[in-house]
């Protein structure tokens, strides 16, 4: 499958040292939901970076899904696209889309793909990029040069809730992280790791991204039962035979 320029743009961003200390701050935040999140199959739509992100999750079959997939050892690879994904419905236990809503034009597919392939029940762990941070308003600076990742379409909190309560998800719990300004320089980003702490306590909302938990809702419909007069007319009319007389 061809991959475009853009995603490999994309793709390398994540190896520099920004991109590096943000994959490592965003697999903190997703190891804190993992322990409660148990099942047979983990599906992982996303670059394999953030694989190392669910090797800790009770559910040891992983299926890493890209456009170009290679084999891992942590995981099983397919070639495909998110948003027509090649996996029955109702057969994963838990989905993490890490950063693949921020960089396709057809989000909402992939969210409904998601929902189909989740059994009832089932969890979505969702990575994004947070527009209402000082990451959003670099994003505001620069994308008109069209650089990874600030090309891409930063997605809030309060969107992103709208568009699984429309689908029939039920957010469980969100996690802001990341607090250092989108700065390339590794000497400075180690030096500012100070405001990680700082950060959670002063400004919790205003993390560079945020890891977000949803459940897959299931409606239960319950039976309409026959009121006790109408069970009592069934059962003289015919399932209970009446007491014959002796005469008889």
């Amino acid at each position: 499958m061809k991959i475009s320029s853009r995603f490999k743009k994309y793709r390398a961003w994540w190896k520099t040292p920004l991109g590096n200390a943000y994959i490592l701050s965003e697999n903190q935040a997703v190891k804190k939901v993992l322990p409660t999140l148990f099942g047979y199959h983990l599906l992982v739509l996303g670059e394999s970076n953030f694989v190392e992100c669910v090797i800790e999750s009770p559910i040891h079959h992983r299926i890493w899904i890209s456009r170009d997939a290679r084999a891992l050892s942590e995981c099983s690879s397919v070639t495909s696209r998110h948003d027509k994904l090649p996996i029955i419905s109702d057969g994963i236990d838990l989905v993490y889309l890490a950063h693949c809503l921020e960089f396709i034009k057809n989000p909402h597919e992939v969210l409904r793909e998601t929902f189909r392939v989740l059994i009832p029940e089932g969890h979505v762990i969702i990575s994004n990029f947070n527009p209402w941070s000082i990451w959003g308003v670099w994003r505001l600076l620069v994308r008109f040069i069209k650089r990874a990742p600030w090309d891409g379409k930063f997605i809030s909190v309060g969107r992103l809730r709208d568009w699984l309560a429309l689908l029939g998800f039920d957010v469980v719990a969100i996690t802001p992280h990341f607090y250092r300004p989108p700065i390339l320089h590794p000497g400075l980003l180690r030096r500012l790791m100070w405001l990680e702490k700082f950060g959670q306590w002063c400004w919790p909302w205003l993390g560079g991204g945020y890891v977000l938990l949803a459940r897959k809702r299931v409606i239960t419909l319950t039976p309409i039962r026959p009121s006790f007069e109408m069970k009592r007319k069934l059962l003289v009319s015919g399932i209970v035979e009446p007491a014959r007389s002796e005469q008889d």
